[in-house]
């Protein structure tokens, strides 16, 4: 009989939800009604069931989904090892030391981001210096301005001074996000805001005017201004004097961007100069704009030039980041005067690694660089003298880097098994000195290795895997294992200290991450064998590193479990469908599942230049063969699935990850649970606070370790 309510067929008892362990099999699902509609896509007429649960707002889809919740609490509820796990993790947490995020310097000032458990969220610092005793004075605490721990800072940029601070701030992780104004020295609050400078789909970004009088700043649509549905794009710059109304603000450039534009700023050091680097969405195609210090702006570069990143340099030239007949990426000089992009001069030649970051100093500039995902640093002197190779930690990766004086360069290093720290380095040092930022952790990985193998993918492409494991370990196919990846977007996934995997591991388990095309490990390349057409290279990819796991004994099907996030979460759901029967448990956190309706939502048409669209002929064909949602089976053995997602995601619609609940749930036949786990005060994962986010780590390693049929007796409280 066809349900006329969806939830009226509802009748679950969550008595029957606390049954022991045997009777997991038997785990009982939501009922969903299906409401079928019917979808036409280049002459192809598509039904789905379950449309109706991409209505957030209605009753019908909030008791469904409070439902699900209910249930899924209840599997967590009976799990007599549960308590302990989440009070380990919590521990482990509470127990690090402060880890910093430095942005910039003002004078004497050094301003960073400082997160210390248990503090919700990271607080504005800033300090003398880097070395011992490095104190620092709060300059803005959001954990003071919302005691809930929901309040997040965006970003944040001080005046050319350092006398003010112009911060962004969202609630729940949203990433909706309003500028504030505050005197760093004492916090007061300013009565400027202005709202509307920063959204998930576009971002959001601000630079000061050279006296710190006025901000430009990024501005989507006002109501009124365009259709209810364009309010989140067509991002502009604008700028606002402090003291005014924000109806005085006053346009700066923009109107002629593409309707996906996603725009960052950044001010010259004497800020005098102005440049505005346009994202073309997410696909990672660029131009750029410069504003001189008499008001009038350039073009710089576009699109199909290939520019990627640009810096102002300390000697009144930009350098350029570029990938156009450089797959690896070179780096260009171009003086500040200058409006034609072919005077460029070469600073940096391409090389067989990949060039993620750079900085410039005094007589040259640094360079990190990627081989495949660990890091190399290494130091460009000016007028081709040899680059001088910067010791940093084995397979590490480094970040942040920071040159504020002369050729003295700070930077940030990790690896898998030492949390981040600080160091300096300069021409004719041995060795970077170790800064008083550093973090220490409780969960110690003297006994973790870390090997890197290779996995031959469908198309005989060789895909790197970096493993973690117990030194030691017996490959005799019983160890329970995750494996872990993106691939997309260019991002690369490089070494990171995470001291939460120690329970893991702890209960004998391996971590394998596996670097993937789609990302930007091994140049553009790289990037493009994974996206739009090619997006089924990356699905291989992954599969090729189950089978290889596999092969290899570290585990079996029965003891291995997928996980990913975001595009990560689309790779979990292809993965899923197309090999259910390589892997037992898989956590898709935040994931994309229908991508036939994707550019539908609010930040989906962002993706078009990632995924394609169903517009085009080709993109819909590729799309349409991989598409998880569409490729879900009935009667078909699927593994157990968590969905962890947000409400408040405006990155990737929750109701994709409604969807393919309600689609799996209906179509397993192998009983294992299916679970959505809906938090009402999180988004993507931005500006989640720590309690959220420990306790959605503390779900993920429960129904892992339950799963994949773990011993957790170490966390049962007796």
């Amino acid at each position: 009989m066809r349900c006329l309510n969806p939830i009226s067929a509802v009748c679950v008892s969550l008595i029957s939800l606390a049954a022991p362990r045997a009777g997991l099999a038997q785990f009982p699902s939501v009922p969903t009604a299906r409401e079928p509609v019917t979808n036409s896509y280049q002459g192809l007429s598509i039904v789905d069931d379950y449309q109706w649960l991409e209505e957030s707002t209605n009753t019908p889809v909030r008791d469904w989904t409070r439902l699900q919740n209910a249930r899924t609490r209840a599997y967590f509820g009976k799990l007599p090892f549960y308590d302990g796990l989440s009070q380990t993790l919590e521990e482990l947490v509470a127990e690090e030391s402060a880890s910093y995020a430095l942005a910039f310097k003002r004078g004497e000032n050094i301003l960073a981001l400082r997160h210390k458990p248990p503090a919700q969220q990271p607080v504005l610092v800033r300090l003398k210096s880097v070395y011992p005793p490095a104190l620092c004075k709060v300059v803005f605490d959001p954990n003071a301005w919302n005691t809930n721990g929901t309040t997040a800072m965006d970003w944040f940029v001080p005046s050319p001074d350092g006398r003010l601070m112009a911060i962004s701030l969202s609630e729940k992780g949203s990433e909706d996000g309003t500028l504030h104004f505050f005197e760093t020295a004492t916090g007061r609050h300013l009565p400027d805001t202005i709202p509307g400078v920063q959204y998930p789909t576009g971002g959001g970004s601000t630079a000061w005017n050279p006296d710190g009088s006025g901000v430009f700043y990024t501005r989507y649509p006002r109501p009124g201004e365009r259709p209810e549905a364009d309010l989140h794009f067509y991002q502009q710059v604008w700028f606002h004097k402090l003291g005014t109304p924000e109806s005085a603000d006053t346009y700066e450039i923009g109107r002629e961007f593409p309707r996906i534009a996603e725009i960052e700023l950044e001010a010259s050091e004497d800020g005098h100069w102005l440049l505005a680097a346009v994202a073309n969405g997410d696909g990672g195609d660029f131009d750029h704009h410069l504003r001189n210090a008499s008001g009038q702006w350039r073009q710089l570069t576009h699109f199909e030039d290939g520019v990627k990143q640009i810096k102002f340099g300390h000697d009144d030239a930009l350098y350029l980041r570029a990938l156009r007949n450089a797959p690896h990426g070179k780096i260009l000089r171009l003086p500040l005067a200058e409006t034609d992009l072919s005077k460029a001069t070469l600073a940096v030649p391409e090389g067989r690694e990949v060039i993620e970051g750079f900085e410039p100093c005094a007589h040259g500039l640094y360079a990190s660089e990627l081989d495949g995902g660990p890091s190399r640093l290494r130091f460009h002197p000016r007028a081709g003298v040899k680059p001088v190779e910067v010791p940093i930690l084995p397979v590490s990766s480094v970040s942040g880097l920071h040159c504020w004086h002369e050729d003295d360069v700070l930077f940030s290093d990790t690896s898998f098994l030492v949390p981040a720290a600080w160091y300096e380095w300069r021409p004719g040092l041995k060795s970077p000195r170790l800064s008083a930022l550093r973090t220490s952790s409780p969960a110690n990985f003297d006994d973790i290795e870390v090997v890197r193998e290779f996995a031959t993918s469908k198309d005989g492409t060789k895909v790197p895997l970096n493993i973690m494991r117990k030194k030691g370990i017996k490959l005799d196919g019983n160890n329970p294992t995750i494996l872990y990846g993106y691939g997309g977007y260019n991002v690369n996934l490089t070494p990171g200290f995470n001291p939460l995997r120690r329970v893991w591991f702890d209960a004998g388990g391996v971590y394998a991450i596996a670097n993937l095309r789609g990302g930007g490990e091994f140049g553009e390349e790289w990037h493009k064998a994974g996206n739009l057409t090619n997006k089924q290279n990356v699905f291989d990819d992954f599969i090729a590193c189950a089978e290889h796991l596999i092969k290899r004994k570290y585990t079996r099907p029965e003891k291995l479990a997928a996980s990913g996030a975001s595009n990560g979460g689309l790779l979990m759901g292809a993965f899923l469908t197309q090999r259910p029967d390589l892997v037992r448990a898989v956590v898709s956190r935040v994931g994309i599942y229908d991508m036939l309706r994707v550019e539908l939502d609010p930040n989906g048409a962002f993706n078009v230049t990632e995924f394609g669209t169903v517009k085009d002929p080709a993109q819909f064909k590729s799309l349409y063969a991989y598409s998880p949602y569409h490729h879900v089976r009935d009667g078909t053995a699927y593994p157990a699935v968590i969905f962890p997602c947000g409400e408040n995601d405006g990155r990737v619609n929750p109701a994709h990850s409604r969807k393919m609940t309600a689609r799996l749930q209906a179509a397993t036949s192998s009983g294992h649970p299916i679970l959505l786990r809906t938090t009402a005060s999180a988004g993507h994962g931005m500006g989640s606070s720590l309690k959220e986010r420990v306790a959605e780590q503390a779900d993920i390693y429960a129904f892992l370790l339950e799963e994949l049929g773990v011993n957790a007796s170490p966390w049962t409280f007796q």
